[in-house]
């Protein structure tokens, strides 16, 4: 098999986030090139020079689970990252619309439920936790990796998590809105209409993250 046959077979073979995929690929490519032309500088034809390159490099049975790893881990750290910075600022970005509005002058405001308060901090909580969550797996899908035997449940879990995560988040959200009255005024209010689009912003990365993370570490 020549270099380049061999490199377009191990591209198809992995599966993983696209700019981490091509960084290995094109770095197996350089490594392949590198021992054609030190042994074509011996005297070896090229194209004998190359099958002997892919034989010394390894067959791709061999090499792909340690390349697939490495892109499991790379889909979780990246959905992790996510997680950790864009919850918090959801939390935070809420907090200050609600300092702002409703105003007390607000009629479905003053009479809110009693349960409005708690849904709202169970909200933040929710948040809060799978922010954190976020930031363990980063930290275990990183340094972690020398004490962490199977990253790929690390990776797994996560895009479990958001998947759970997400459609109680939005009851909840639907809930706050629709469940006090004050949709109708909310949709005129700027600083709500932004933080609404930002969410869902946010909340569209999580879901291509953690379906991404699902099939990566099935993959592996």
């Amino acid at each position: 098999m020549q270099i380049d046959d061999y490199v377009a077979e191990l591209g198809e073979a992995l599966c993983g986030p696209p700019g981490h995929k091509r960084d290995l690929v094109v770095e197996a490519h350089d490594s392949l090139t590198d021992t054609a032309d030190a042994l074509e500088a011996e005297g070896l034809a090229r194209a004998e020079a190359e099958r002997l390159a892919v034989r010394e490099f390894g067959a791709i049975s061999e090499i792909v689970p340690s390349y697939q790893r490495e892109l499991t881990a790379a889909a979780g750290r990246r959905l992790g990252l996510l997680m950790l910075i864009s919850l918090p600022i959801i939390v935070l970005m809420w907090a200050v619309v609600w300092r702002f509005y409703p105003t007390t002058a607000l009629a479905a405001w003053v009479a809110r439920p009693d349960w409005y308060d708690t849904a709202s901090r169970g909200l933040d909580i929710l948040q809060l936790s799978t922010g954190l969550y976020g930031g363990l797996s980063l930290f275990a899908l990183g340094r972690g990796t020398r004490w962490i035997r199977r990253p790929q449940l690390v990776t797994k879990w996560l895009g479990i998590i958001v998947w759970l995560m997400l459609p109680v988040t939005v009851g909840l959200g639907l809930l706050l809105s629709y469940g006090a009255d004050m949709q109708e005024s909310a949709q005129t209010f700027l600083p709500a209409v932004l933080a609404n689009l930002v969410t869902a912003a946010f909340w569209g990365l999580q879901l291509y993250g953690a379906t991404r993370c699902l099939r990566v570490s099935r993959t592996a």
